[in-house]
């Protein structure tokens, strides 16, 4: 599978020295070493029921499955592990669920990162009566 990722020079995938393929067979633990400190703190201090849940609901999954039927989460605040990686989820934006598929360079990140809560937003004209220079607007 881990031919599938190819980045860098090199050709295949590495975060900080591991294949994909050795960050998978590691434990819990091992992987928060390599994470960066915010991640690593979240891991560190227990994760809670629901975010284990999340995570056996995880490994319990085959990527091709999850490709047609996403694993749906509203836990934004589920960093990216190695088990997560081909896997796609579902994740709750605040008004709607939105698809992320989770590859190699998302990990060590949070899942609501891929995921926006705010969108732009396109002002249109002002209405008539709206600022004192729109009273002069011509009818025609």
């Amino acid at each position: 599978m881990s031919s599938e990722y190819r980045t860098g020079r090199e050709g295949e995938f590495t975060y900080r020295g591991h294949t994909l393929d050795e960050l998978r067979d590691l434990e819990l633990d091992e992987v928060a070493e390599l994470l960066p400190a915010r991640q690593r703190r979240t891991i560190g201090r227990g994760l809670t029921a629901q975010h284990e849940k999340l995570l056996e609901k995880v490994r319990d999954a085959d990527p091709e499955e999850t490709a047609n039927d996403p694993i749906r989460t509203h836990l934004r605040d589920m960093p990216v592990l190695p088990a997560f990686v081909g896997k796609t989820f579902s994740v709750y934006n605040g008004q709607e669920f939105e698809r992320v598929e989770v590859e190699p360079e998302m990990l060590g990140h949070y899942l609501g990162e891929f995921v926006l809560t705010r969108t732009s937003v396109e002002h249109g004209q002002a209405g008539i009566g709206a600022t004192r220079s729109s009273k002069f607007v011509p009818l025609k």
